[in-house]
């Protein structure tokens, strides 16, 4: 595990190396570029799980099942919030159901913390978690990353997950949403992209999206607004931070 500064969770927590570009959300994704970095430092976690193409780091379709993380979120006695698998998808194609299962006995017996994960592929988790052996753990939150309306299907798709807090996070929101619905999710994560080649937010698509959060009950909580210095252009939406959590449904 690590420590991070992502503003939603409290740490980091990665069973599951390296992914696969999905869509267009991924195209100047964060970890592909980290995931150059750890390789080029030496680490064997992260050898060979990307590639430069056109001067960046782009993701190779590796994996890296790390055995040993397993057992890592026991040592950590004090309660956290844990972003699982920040540098890749636990619900890759490519990633048995069977580690995944291990992945779930790990949250099982560490219910002192609570653990978010995030998929681009939801309509595989709604298959797996769905599944024999696979309770609903009242410590995890499963979530869909959601971009532009090109995959407004994964609303859907995360829908059908069942799980204690279902929730979305439109980062890098990259296009409107408005479309979509959050009924039955409890949850939504706005942010803009951020980086040297950060695509533009436009401020009516948040709009959108603090309108659904309003008609489903949903919590609301604002990221960054993004850019080339994410710091300077800040937090602040409709004058004040939103950092809003949700509360669970099962």
């Amino acid at each position: 595990m690590a420590e991070t500064s992502i503003e939603w969770t409290d740490a980091t927590w990665n069973p599951v190396a390296g992914c696969s570009i999905m869509s267009a959300g991924c195209t100047n994704c964060y970890a592909m570029r980290m995931a150059a970095r750890l390789d080029a430092m030496g680490m064997e976690k992260y050898r060979d799980l990307t590639r430069k193409t056109g001067g960046r780091a782009k993701w190779t379709g590796e994996l890296y099942l790390d055995e040993a993380a397993l057992g890592v979120p026991a040592n950590w006695k004090r309660p956290r919030n844990v972003f699982v698998n920040s540098m890749s998808d636990l619900f890759h194609p490519d990633v048995p159901a069977n580690f995944i299962r291990r992945v779930w006995d790990t949250m099982s017996a560490t219910p002192w913390h609570t653990y978010q994960i995030l998929t681009k592929r939801p309509d595989r988790m709604a298959e797996i978690v769905g599944g024999t052996g696979f309770d609903v753990l009242p410590n995890v939150w499963l979530g869909a990353s959601v971009e532009d309306s090109r995959v407004l299907h994964r609303l859907d798709d995360l829908r059908q997950v069942p799980a204690a807090v279902r929730f979305v996070s439109f980062e890098p929101l990259i296009g409107s949403v408005a479309g979509g619905r959050l009924d039955g999710i409890q949850w939504a994560i706005v942010g803009g992209e951020s980086g040297p080649n950060a695509r533009y937010m436009d401020p009516a698509w948040i709009d959108e999206i603090f309108d659904m959060c309003g008609d489903a009950d949903a919590a609301f909580f604002f990221k960054q607004w993004g850019g080339k210095n994410k710091k300077a252009a800040g937090r602040s939406y409709r004058g004040r931070t939103w950092d809003e959590m949700p509360s669970a449904s099962a």
